[in-house]
């Protein structure tokens, strides 16, 4: 793996990577820092998908999340996982149901606004 990254015609040196594997996908949680050595997070998704001809390739969607909006994203995210804790129970679960059903596998496609 490639310790570095090519931004604006400097290369930024990857301080901390943590993969996680999660079915077709893997999350990367990359820390980087600026030129001035402010630090950010870049949230990554790479999902292997395979062509018609059998060939795999990979799709990657990243977010850049810098230092001064951290508490704002982490509030709202636990908001939004609070709200999903709150509520999968009543959606997903039938009454008297012991076990947790299979999520499905989405599709950035399937959840396009409509």
């Amino acid at each position: 793996m490639d310790d570095f990254e090519e931004h604006d015609g400097e290369r930024q040196e990857e301080l901390f990577s943590k993969p996680v594997k999660a079915g077709k996908r893997t999350y990367f949680f990359d820390v980087k820092a600026t030129r001035e050595g402010d630090l950010y997070l870049i949230l990554s998704e790479s999902k292997r998908l395979m062509n018609r001809q059998g060939k795999f390739s990979y799709e990657k969607h990243k977010i850049f999340l810098f230092q001064e909006d951290f508490e704002k994203f982490l509030a709202g995210l636990n908001e939004a996982l609070d709200y999903i804790a709150g509520n999968a129970s009543t959606r997903q679960f039938g009454a008297g149901q012991k076990e947790r059903p299979s999520f499905s596998d989405v599709s950035f496609e399937e959840l396009r606004e409509r």
